[in-house]
C-alpha cells in the first residue's frame, strides 16, 4: 500500500503530551520549552478528556509547532488528526487499522503505528506507515497497561526486517537512548523523561544530543 508522500521528518527527539507527566504545569509551556530544546516532532496525546478538549490543546499545539516547523502528530484520534490538518497520525494495536487508514487520511499526512514484533512491523510496513513506534522498550509509567517490556533485541530484529524509521519508546533515559539508536532506531520517544522534567528545555538538549552523537557513529 501507498505510503506519504512528504519527506520524512528528522525522527531524532519525539516528545508526547502527558498531563499526568505534566503534573500541573501547563502542556503548551512545556511543549514550548521541548523545541526550544531541539525536539523534532510533537505527538498530541490525550487519554483523558473530551474530545473538544482535546481539539482546543491541538489548535495551540498546532500553532506552536507550525512556527517551530516541526510536525504535529495526533495519538488515536484520526478525526482529531484531520481537524486540526496535522501533519499525522499515530495509530495502536487496539486502534483503526493501519490499512484503513491510510486512504482516510491520503498521501499528504504521515501514518504511524505502535508495534512490539517483527510480525506486526511487516503489516504494519504492508499496510501504507511512514514510521514505527518500537516499544515498550524499557518499563513506562506513562501506560500502566503495557506488557513486559520488549527490550532492544526485539527493536534491533524490528530494524532488521523493515526499511522504516523507528522510533524507540517505553522508559527512555538520559543513560538508555544513545543504545536504542545503536539498536538501529532513528529516534527516541519520550514522555517522562521531557515533559515530566523539572526542565523540560535541558532534558531536550540533552537528549538530541546523545541522539546525534550515537547517530554521527552508527
Amino acid at each position: 500500500m501507498s505510503r506519504s508522500s512528504l519527506p520524512s521528518p528528522d525522527w531524532a527527539l519525539y516528545v508526547i503530551t502527558d498531563h499526568r507527566a505534566a503534573a500541573g504545569r501547563p502542556l503548551l509551556d512545556l511543549v514550548r520549552a521541548a523545541l526550544r530544546g531541539g525536539a523534532t516532532v510533537v505527538q498530541l496525546r490525550m487519554k483523558h478528556g473530551s474530545t473538544r478538549e482535546m481539539l482546543a490543546l491541538g489548535q495551540e499545539l498546532r500553532e506552536v509547532t507550525r512556527l517551530a516547523g516541526v510536525p504535529l502528530i495526533v495519538n488515536d484520534r484520526l478525526d482529531v488528526a484531520l481537524a486540526l490538518e496535522a501533519e499525522g497520525v499515530h495509530l495502536g494495536q487496539e486502534d483503526l487499522p493501519a490499512r484503513l487508514a491510510r486512504p482516510l487520511i491520503g498521501p499528504n499526512r504521515l501514518l504511524g503505528v505502535s508495534v512490539e514484533t517483527v510480525e506486526q512491523a511487516e503489516q504494519a510496513w504492508r499496510d501504507g506507515a511512514d514510521y514505527l513506534g518500537v516499544g515498550d522498550l524499557f518499563g513506562t509509567p506513562s501506560k500502566p497497561d503495557a506488557g513486559p517490556p520488549i527490550g532492544l533485541e526485539a527493536l534491533r530484529a524490528i530494524a532488521r526486517a523493515v526499511p522504516l524509521p523507528i522510533v524507540g519508546i517505553g522508559g527512555v533515559t538520559l543513560e538508555n537512548a544513545g543504545a536504542v539508536i545503536d539498536a538501529g532506531a532513528a529516534g527516541v520517544a519520550v514522555i517522562s523523561a521531557v515533559i515530566g522534567a523539572a526542565d523540560p528545555e535541558q532534558a531536550a538538549r540533552d537528549l538530541r544530543a546523545i541522539v546525534e552523537q550515537r547517530r554521527r557513529h552508527a
